[in-house]
Order: structure tokens, then C-alpha cells, then sequence
């Protein structure tokens, strides 16, 4: 197989695509760090279970939404449920699944410091853009993930269905 070497202008997008994405992780998790003592990874466990009716989600369901292993988002929600911000219940309707779910003390830091976490948002990525590359990146963003979901034929490779040794059943 011949290896398709990617172009000058496509090598340029390329690393200007990585240190945008890099730096604006490391933007998130300083400012994150510095407002509330957690990386951008527990806020957005904190903020999908925050935008449930009942302010919960199956662990599946919250390893799929915040693109991470079952592994990792057991060992991010056991350190958000020692802080008292989510707790674990039994899953009612599926006895081998567990049920993440936001207290009332993990929904107040939340609305404590989703302010500060927006504005950094807005200045970082939004104020940078014109309405139409808004929607330019959206559309970018939702192709390129839609691309790798479809390589990964929706199965076991995606990051949220993977199973790791030592990691317990979240079904």
C-alpha cells in the first residue's frame, strides 16, 4: 500500500487543527482547575447529567455522550461521588447497568461555575469566529465525527464501548 502523504496546505490545516485543539483543552481545564479544582472532563459529566429530566443517565449512556472508556468514566464519576457532586444507583430496568446521577450539591457547583466556563468558551472559540464559520465548524466537526464513528462501524472500537481489563460491568 502506498502511503498518501498529506499535501502542504493539508499538513498546515493539519497542525493548526491539533495546537487549536490542544490549547483550547488546556484553556478549559486552567480555567476549570482554577474555578472549581476539576479537569473539563468532570464538568462535562456533571453538565450532560445536568441536562436530563432527572438528572441522571446510564453509565453507557454518559460514556457515549462525553466520548470516553467505560473505565475512565468509572474512575471520574467514583472521584465525583467521593466529592458528594454525583451518586451511583442500581440501574431499575436493567439489573447489570449502573445509573450515574447529579446531587443537589453537584447541580449548585455546576451553576456556580458554568458562567465562568462559557465565557471561556465564547472568548476561546466564538469570539473568534464569524457567524458563518460558526457554522462552518459545526459542519466540519460533525462530518469528521461522523467519519470516525462510521470507520469504527459503531462497534466495539469506539471509545465508549470498549471494555478494559479490571474495569467493572457499567453495562
Amino acid at each position: 500500500m502506498t502511503t498518501r502523504w498529506l499535501n502542504p496546505d493539508e499538513m498546515r490545516a493539519w497542525r493548526a487543527y491539533i495546537s487549536a485543539v490542544f490549547l483550547l483543552e488546556d484553556t478549559l481545564d486552567r480555567q476549570l482547575q482554577q474555578d472549581a479544582g476539576m479537569p473539563h472532563l468532570y464538568y462535562s459529566i456533571l453538565a450532560n447529567l445536568s441536562e436530563e429530566p432527572e438528572r441522571q443517565l446510564r453509565m453507557t449512556d454518559l460514556a457515549e455522550r462525553t466520548k470516553i472508556t467505560r473505565s475512565r468514566l468509572t474512575y471520574a464519576v467514583t472521584r465525583l461521588e467521593k466529592d458528594g457532586l454525583v451518586r451511583r444507583e442500581q440501574c431499575r430496568w436493567d439489573k447489570r447497568g449502573s445509573i450515574a446521577a447529579l446531587t443537589d450539591e453537584g447541580l449548585a457547583i455546576l451553576e456556580r461555575i458554568a458562567p465562568g466556563h462559557v465565557e471561556t468558551v465564547r472568548s476561546a472559540v466564538f469570539d473568534q469566529l464569524t457567524p458563518e464559520q460558526v457554522g462552518q465548524l459545526e459542519e466540519i466537526s460533525r462530518r469528521i465525527a461522523g467519519a470516525l464513528e462510521g470507520q469504527q462501524g459503531g462497534g466495539e472500537d469506539v471509545p465508549w464501548r470498549r471494555r478494559s481489563s479490571g474495569a467493572g460491568c457499567e453495562g
